[in-house]
């Protein structure tokens, strides 16, 4: 695999960021071993939770994911080796939200359950518009200078928030965004195209996209009269219903019988062949779904086969 290293501020990473999501929901710590050690051996480290990940499931409080990865790193002694990113602000069952102290208990706590003494990339989770956009910032900006955090990025905010909070950054010389993570994906443009990501390209944010895969529909599993047994199948069939996924998955199919190549990984190459993206966020429960989406980034697609999965998602 040929060296494709994408910068987000001063971070070198990997073009596919590892999502942590399903460990502790769809995987058990073993197999998330597993995915973890297969990710990083075919050249991977860029690996991305959150606190809150897996509250949703029964029995959990959120944490989990955290508590797998850093057991992960403990087991194998190689966080420095490792592009790690947490978020904060979720929170479950009631939103944490981005108060000062919000922020300062969130990382805190993040930091004794990943097993270190700083996280590379921390989001902010969700946008918390009861805050200040300068609190908000102030703090980060403290964590920064404090060691425990190197990089500061933003995920689920407005266009006019996020502008808000880089223009503060910048006029008092404080810590700035250098990534947002925006739901994108071939059946979900607009969650991203439009005012957002003009604000990305004329700030120069790194963009890494989740729900990369729509839950898993454009791996193309998902077929009409099929029936899938995944915790995120009524997520992804969803957009069988739709024309357009109908489409994108028409346009899905024959891009990948022209490369010989499984949709998932055509998803994700178009996703890194738009504007300011650098690395699509995408999971996997078990070792097997791993090659698909390692393959997007030696994935060149050519500007006729971008077009038309383009028009099919319009």
């Amino acid at each position: 695999m040929a060296d494709h290293t994408q910068k987000i501020g001063n971070l070198s990473v990997f073009p596919l960021s590892l999502g942590g999501n399903v460990f502790g929901w769809t995987a058990n710590e073993a197999e998330s071993f597993r995915v973890l050690d297969a990710y990083v051996a075919a050249g991977g480290n860029f690996i991305d939770t959150a606190d809150v990940y897996s509250a949703w499931v029964p029995g959990n409080e959120g944490g989990e994911s955290e508590t797998i990865l850093g057991n992960w790193f403990a087991s194998r002694g190689n966080r420095s080796d490792v592009v790690l990113a947490t978020k904060v602000g979720a929170g479950s069952p009631e939103p944490r939200g981005l108060t000062s102290s919000a922020i300062k208990s969130g990382v805190e706590e993040s930091l004794q359950r990943l097993q270190t003494d700083y996280i590379d990339l921390y989001y902010t989770h969700y946008d918390d518009p009861s805050v200040p956009v300068e609190e908000i910032i102030t703090t980060l900006d403290e964590l920064v200078r404090e060691g425990k955090v190197r990089e500061i990025a933003a995920s689920n905010v407005g266009a006019d928030r996020l502008e808000a909070q880089l223009t503060f950054s910048t006029r008092e010389s404080l810590a700035r965004y250098v990534a947002l993570q925006p739901h994108y994906n071939l059946v979900s443009r607009d969650t991203f195209e439009g005012e957002l990501a003009d604000v990305a390209a004329r700030h120069h944010l790194a963009t890494i996209p989740y729900y990369s895969l729509a839950s898993g529909f454009l791996t193309g599993k998902y077929r009409p009269g099929t029936v899938v047994d995944s915790p995120r199948s009524s997520g992804a069939a969803k957009h069988l219903e739709t024309e357009r996924g109908q489409k994108v998955l028409a346009a899905l199919d024959d891009v990948a019988a022209n490369h010989r190549t499984e949709p998932a990984t055509v998803a994700l190459a178009w996703l890194l062949a738009q504007p300011t993206v650098v690395a699509p966020l995408a999971s996997a429960s078990s070792v097997d779904q791993l090659p698909a989406l390692l393959a997007s980034v030696d994935l060149e697609l050519t500007k006729p086969e971008l077009d038309l999965l383009t028009s099919a998602s319009d």
